[in-house]
């Protein structure tokens, strides 16, 4: 009796244990997915929940680039073909190039501003005007992606902001990139661009290791909430080219080292590696049935001090009263932290780039291009400082100006009767007065210099060849949200 009751026990506890070990196989052990592959090979060097599906956020992109691309390749249209921002671009949530509808950009500036802003306006620019529609672009990610391989790839927009279906894997992710590295050689520059100057506002690209990590070379970052901060990272050394791809970390900094790590031990592999078990290819791991892990709570909860963004790696755009100089630094020093015994120079400071001029309109020449190019860049930060610095200076000094003559003329009107005790409470009386119709008479003068300085006329419509400055004014303001 004793030895049945044993063995119902080990057979309760036996079933409890396996379906413990299903929910954990059918959950990540934690809120992140990263895997490393050779893109020659397409072998699997490194893998955890790699097959777990994701949300993309603005990865996305990549397959938006990727139609694009096969688009061009097709002769469907060309680096100059104009394509129309409509208001559902224009609409976009930011981050976004904030040009207004019924501008017209060409493609290669379009895929130019995606890739190094992450502009979403310019990817639901590229899928209207090569699809006709969201719906029919998003279409064609999909059956693309599947054709690729990536069979837990759902797309339902270009940009990746938030939705139910738009859903991937870091392995479909990998496969992507890969499928983008062998395809189109030939435009590989659009992921290594490491800046854009649209106007006289320079932003450097999103991506954290270009410019830091030795031999990164692409390709695109990606956040929302219910995803986490997301990076796709391809690196190049002595002929060896890695990608990683990090899905759900904390933050953008994290993310950036994670991927850091992954690519440098991919370069300096054990010589004992090859007594590990072998991961297999990329296409061979079995994808994973299961909902998306969504971290809305952990990543955007009240527990934040502030809402994260995309650009969080360098905040190029950040209206915290910081340059994007001083951000790059910060940074610099979080991600120097990651040095590899065999690399003491991993990870660099963040140098000065040469950006790359974007614009709206046709394709210009390129003298009209070296004029773009010579325009004086804007520093936003700075200004804003010198501005609120400018306006605390003048009050101050403005409201005592009043008040002086007002004094002045009450000692005047009441002379001898009461100099030394009068005098002052005659005198404050009648500053008080006047001091309040001076507020009122300086509202005016202040009101008309706000007025005056309204129209944004830095540079000439000749000077910047047919591109408008309210063009470039207004892709300021979404940026800061």
């Amino acid at each position: 009796m004793k030895s049945l009751r044993a063995l119902a026990l080990g057979f309760a506890l036996n079933s409890a244990a396996l379906a413990a070990f299903s929910f954990l196989a059918a959950s990540p052990a934690r809120a992140e997915a990263v895997i490393l592959i050779d893109a020659d090979s397409g072998k699997v060097l490194h893998a955890e929940n790699a097959t777990y599906p994701w949300y993309p956020a603005s990865t996305s992109k990549l397959m938006t680039l990727y139609v694009t691309l096969s688009a061009l390749r097709d002769h469907r249209i060309t680096p100059d073909t104009l394509f129309t921002v409509s208001p559902n671009a224009a609409m976009q949530a930011p981050t976004k190039m904030g040009i207004p509808a019924g501008t017209q950009v060409t493609v290669d500036n379009a895929i130019k501003m995606m890739m190094v802003k992450s502009a979403n306006d310019m990817a639901m620019l590229l899928a209207e005007g090569i699809g006709g529609s969201v719906d029919d672009f998003a279409q064609e990610m999909t059956e693309t992606a599947h054709k690729l391989g990536m069979s837990e790839s759902s797309f339902v927009n270009p940009n990746g902001l938030p939705a139910d279906g738009q859903i991937v894997s870091a392995r479909d992710l990998a496969m992507l990139a890969r499928a983008l590295l062998r395809e189109f050689p030939e435009y590989s520059y659009y992921w290594h661009i490491p800046a854009i100057k649209f106007g006289r506002r320079i932003t450097r690209n999103y991506n954290p290791l270009l410019g830091r990590f030795a031999g990164a070379d692409g390709m695109k970052t990606g956040f929302i909430c219910a995803s986490g901060f997301n990076l796709v990272a391809t690196a190049q050394r002595n002929n060896k080219r890695l990608i990683a791809v990090v899905l759900g970390a904390p933050s953008g900094a994290a993310r950036a080292m994670k991927a850091a790590e992954l690519l440098e031990s991919g370069f300096h592999q054990n010589p004992l590696s090859w007594l590990t078990p072998s991961l297999g290819t990329v296409d061979a791991l079995t994808p994973m049935d299961a909902a998306p892990m969504n971290l809305k709570d952990e990543t955007c909860g009240g527990h934040r001090k502030r809402h994260p963004a995309e650009d969080e790696d360098i905040d190029a755009d950040s209206d915290a009263g910081q340059s994007a100089g001083d951000l790059a630094q910060q940074h610099s020093i979080l991600l120097s932290a990651l040095r590899a015994p065999t690399d003491p120079v991993m990870l660099s400071d963040l140098g000065p780039v040469m950006p790359i001029v974007v614009y709206t309109g046709p394709t210009r020449t390129p003298d009209q291009i070296q004029t773009l190019q010579a325009v004086p860049e804007e520093d936003a930060a700075p200004k804003k400082k010198s501005k609120s610095k400018a306006v605390a200076a003048k009050s101050p000094d403005d409201k005592p100006a009043p008040a002086k003559p007002a004094a002045a003329k009450s000692s005047d009107d009441k002379p001898a009767p009461a100099k030394p005790a009068a005098a002052k409470p005659a005198a404050n009386k009648p500053a008080a007065k006047k001091s309040t119709s001076g507020k009122e008479s300086q509202a005016g003068p202040t009101g008309t210099k706000a007025a005056s300085a309204g129209p944004w006329t830095a540079l000439s419509s000749s000077r910047l060849v047919g591109t408008p400055p309210p063009d470039l004014r207004t892709s300021s303001a979404p940026d800061a949200k």
